[in-house]
């Protein structure tokens, strides 16, 4: 029980959710599919181990093929999905232990005129390249660090974290698109910003920032439009965060303000953040950065951060133009990886009076961390451990209290109380929106295992299931021309316990499904994608 002024309300209705079963679907697409191409596979964990696919390495380096589609693919969808995440979790004989440190796979799918081809490719980030040279790890990734032979090797070790050299550049969590068509793969790290060709998926080079901002970290979800890119750097030596624009077609940041942390050691971690039409919105979360953590070879129970609810939370406003605090208030303590969107309250003059921000909040448990452990993953499968989640909605009023509110917005129970990996209509981005799509869970689970809409005017949610299936992020991508919000397909990737996998796209609307595509073997679980419209 968490115990605050502002503290929110805890919901325990009764599920009251429907569950779109799959559509009687006939093969109306089929095509011949490509030969393998790339290395031998890298696998060296055995398929029949009875470990999901979702949580084993990828097969081999590298694929691509035209797939057999099942349904029909509207035809006005053209371009590529891209989806990033960490597919490969070994190096030789040593297997990584924390969801977040596999070495990048980028995987695509690219529709044209209802047909479908797919590939996918290893990022050849220096990290990578690295590991494979020496046939061991390299570089620090999130719960990982190379193994010092003595005392002095590990005086160097600090030496090289301290300036950032040993830290990743494996660039395994986000894709996105970039005003002027360039498309960079991304994690935490600021060096781990790497340019891919949408494709053939080849790694083009580091996307070097020319600024002198200086900081190892950044937010690992830039907001990032047609006309702009904003990213929150935290500083972890004055504590607080730089809020950075860079314009289309720039590589240097440049500041619009900064953020003085109000409570704590050290920032918050900020992986993602949300804005509306003329604010940012910097979320200060107890689960702070940890320099200690940071510099310990073996993984503490919190990774590289530390739990710190005395120091409370709280969420910032700052002026788009002005780069100016609106304000600053404290909100009961939470927990969010990815922030959903946000948008300004207007009264009957017109004036703004506040913001709401939407969030899959983790019910301020950080224990969620921990169950993303592999070995968790891989050997807890059906058994009911998924923390409880919920669509958390800060309201933040602009009136001068200090106190801010947190409340679900929506009943857990509409989505099995599991809620991550999030996406909208992007042309609501900052404005008052309806509807969401995001994974839940159909429990007993340890790993949210729906794709779930929600209309969060309704407070309803709408959720596809399939037994053993574990799919990603849920993309929306707006068809040309709609008027509607929810006018449009939602694409995801879907891993299967039977070693197989394949794309889905479900309707935007009716959230039934329009088509399928079997790959040619499964595909370990991904993070985050991002559409790149054919040209």
């Amino acid at each position: 029980m968490i115990n605050h002024p502002c503290d929110y309300i805890k919901y325990g209705f009764p599920l009251g959710n429907s569950v779109s079963s799959k559509r009687d679907l006939t093969i109306t697409k089929v095509a011949t599919q490509l030969p393998v191409v790339g290395a031998p596979s890298l696998e060296t964990e055995i398929m029949g181990n009875r470990n999901h696919v979702a949580w084993t390495s990828v097969r081999q380096e590298r694929w691509e093929g035209e797939l057999a589609v099942e349904g029909e693919i509207p035809l006005w969808l053209n371009g590529t999905y891209l989806r990033n995440g960490p597919g490969m979790w070994h190096i030789g004989d040593y297997n990584f232990r924390h969801l977040f440190d596999g070495y990048a796979t980028i995987v695509k799918l690219q529709f044209q005129n209802g047909h479908l081809v797919a590939g996918h490719r290893q990022i050849e980030s220096e990290a990578y390249k690295a590991a494979k040279k020496n046939n061991k790890l390299c570089y620090r990734e999130f719960s990982e660090a190379p193994k010092p032979k003595n005392f002095l090797n590990y005086i160097g070790n600090l030496a090289k974290l301290l300036s950032g050299a040993s830290l990743t550049d494996n660039a395994n969590t986000g894709v996105v698109k970039l005003g002027d068509g360039r498309v960079v793969c991304l994690t935490e790290t600021q060096k781990g910003s790497i340019i891919i060709d949408p494709d053939t998926l080849e790694t083009l080079g580091k996307f070097e920032y020319s600024d002198l901002l200086g900081g190892l970290l950044h937010s690992a979800h830039p907001i990032v439009t047609d006309t702009e890119f904003l990213t929150l750097l935290p500083d972890l030596v004055n504590p607080g965060y730089l809020v950075a624009r860079m314009e289309v077609g720039s590589n240097e940041r440049k500041v619009i303000g900064r953020v003085n942390c109000r409570g704590g050691p050290s920032p918050g971690w900020v992986h993602s953040f949300p804005v509306t039409e003329h604010y940012i919105i910097i979320p200060e979360m107890p689960l702070r950065y940890c320099a200690k953590n940071l510099l310990k070879a073996e993984p503490t129970p919190l990774y590289k951060f530390e739990w710190h609810p005395n120091s409370k939370a709280f969420m910032h406003v700052m002026s788009k133009a002005s780069g100016k605090i609106v304000t600053s208030v404290e909100v009961p303590l939470y927990i969010t990886f990815h922030f959903i969107n946000a948008y300004e309250e207007i009264d009957e003059e017109g004036r703004v009076i506040g913001v709401v921000s939407d969030c899959c909040e983790h019910n301020a448990d950080t224990s969620i961390l921990d169950k993303l452990r592999l070995q968790k993953l891989r050997s807890l499968s059906g058994q009911d451990i998924l923390p409880d989640a919920r669509v958390g909605r800060f309201i933040i009023p602009f009136h001068g209290s200090p106190c801010g509110k947190l409340e679900a917005a929506l009943d857990p129970n509409e989505h099995g109380r599991g809620i991550d990996m999030c996406s909208i209509n992007p042309n609501y981005l900052g404005k008052k929106y309806r509807y969401a799509y995001a994974c839940g869970a159909q429990r007993p689970c340890n790993f949210p295992n729906t794709l779930t809409k929600l209309d969060l005017v309704q407070k309803k949610a709408n959720n596809w299931y399939e037994e053993g299936a574990i799919p990603s992020e849920p993309l929306f991508v707006s068809r040309p021309g709609a008027t509607e919000e929810d006018d449009g397909v939602v694409i995801s990737m879907v891993s299967q316990n039977n070693g197989g996998g394949y794309a889905l796209l479900l309707d935007g609307s009716s959230f039934e499904e329009l088509a399928r595509a079997k790959f040619p073997y499964g595909l370990p679980y991904g993070l985050h994608g991002c559409w790149v419209p054919k040209k």
